[in-house]
């Protein structure tokens, strides 16, 4: 009797359903209705997958009435096979003949030359939900391409993994609009890439304040409060070093401090921005200081490791992991400069600042701004940064707002 009630609930588990439904599979139970006849390009890369993992590029190629003729790589590539940072060759995509079209290197924006065959465009990229993924990079581009080209855009939606109301850090400044600072919004932005879109598109954030023609075809059953390991969804690495969907936290509370180059943020190891680490730093002595800091919601322990390779390949660093346990009592972005506080107050002649000068402009474009790393630098006290680092939060919250797709 016991195996005959195990055998009864095995379908049922195998067969559970999201909870979420994406942009690609609701448009697929439409009948890929607004783009039935049309020839499509599509922007994507591993991420653009429906909820049994079958390629958004397949999943066209191989729809009734429409016609796939392009497909455009951001940073990483359509089908994932570029390291971060390399360049994206234009090729065929090797599993459909479709023409593939780099985003990434030489060419950021699609061409008229590109786009010449093209009768929409729909982008579909798995985001994380901070700014300085330059996804929402492409984003941009992408718009400005079909503003100038007078190419509809489609964008289909996707949970940001930070879920839909954390808002942290500065807006981005006059003069520090960049690839990894594309628009002027906080660091964390709470929103998905497809409200993200019709805020860029109303807004007039995009470059001489274009507009394309946007459509957004929402997700079906994504609520604001949810993580994604709430939406029942697989996750698939948006990028090399971001395998989980927790480590999108991560990445905000490490991934600025990682620009200096001097600490280890535990890229090129097993736990990449779960770190801090260098050779000089007592691990206990560090755990012990930044738990005592009374923060909630997260426990510092402490560790020693040796990356497999980056910057920091073969050293001998020694550190803390840190363990998010409630992320909705913890300001992500602030760890990584209490960190520089803490250690600071052990290393008061390891000025990581002075150490790191020429790295000073990419920090800045991150921060969105050289006034952190001017103010946090003199004092190394997290309290003289985060009045600004908070100043723009309310607004951009009543701003942002008016585009929301989900309650």
């Amino acid at each position: 009797m016991k195996k005959f009630l195990l055998l009864m609930f095995i379908p049922v588990l195998f067969f559970a359903q999201p909870k979420v439904k994406t942009g690609i599979e609701v448009l697929r139970d439409r009948g890929f209705d607004i783009i039935k006849g049309k020839r499509v390009g599509l922007v994507t890369n591993p991420t653009g997958v429906d909820s049994k993992l079958v390629s958004t590029v397949d999943i066209l190629f191989n729809a009734k009435g429409v016609k796939l003729t392009a497909l455009f790589g951001p940073e990483h590539g359509v089908r994932g096979d570029i390291s971060a940072g390399d360049d994206v060759d234009n090729s065929k995509d090797r599993e459909t003949g479709v023409p593939v079209f780099s985003l990434y290197g030489k060419t950021y924006k699609p061409t008229p030359e590109m786009l010449k065959n093209v009768d929409v465009l729909i982008y579909d990229i798995q985001d994380i939900g901070c700014r300085s993924y330059t996804y929402i990079s492409t984003l941009g581009k992408v718009m400005e391409a079909c503003a100038e080209n007078n190419i509809p855009l489609i964008v289909l939606d996707r949970p940001n993994p930070l879920n839909g109301n954390r808002i942290e850090g500065n807006i981005v400044e006059d003069g520090f609009i960049s690839f990894v600072s594309a628009f002027k919004i906080p660091y964390v932005y709470g929103l998905t890439c497809g409200e993200l879109a019709k805020l860029v598109n109303e807004e007039g954030l995009l470059n001489n304040h274009k507009k394309c023609s946007l459509t957004v075809v929402p997700m079906k059953g994504w609520k604001r409060e949810m993580k994604f390991e709430q939406t029942g969804l697989p996750w698939v690495p948006t990028s090399p070093h971001l395998p989980h969907s927790n480590l999108a936290e991560n990445y905000v509370t490490t991934g600025i401090l990682g620009e200096l180059g001097i600490i280890s943020e535990g890229v090129g190891y097993t736990l990449p921005f779960e770190l801090f680490g260098a050779e000089w730093i007592d691990g206990a002595t560090l755990a012990k200081k930044l738990n005592d800091l009374g923060l909630q919601g997260v426990i510092f322990r402490p560790l020693t490791f040796k990356p497999y390779y980056g910057d920091h390949s073969k050293e001998n660093l020694h550190g803390v992991q840190i363990h998010i346990i409630d992320s909705k009592k913890l300001n992500l972005m602030s760890l990584q400069y209490l960190f520089l506080q803490v250690h600071h107050e052990m290393y008061p002649d390891k000025n990581i600042f002075e150490m790191s000068k020429s790295r000073w402009d990419m920090f800045d474009k991150v921060n969105g701004t050289s006034k952190i790393r001017e103010m946090f630098s003199k004092n190394y006290k997290y309290s003289d940064i985060q009045d600004y680092l908070e100043k723009d939060i309310k607004s951009f919250k009543k701003l942002s707002q008016k585009y929301y797709l989900y309650k």
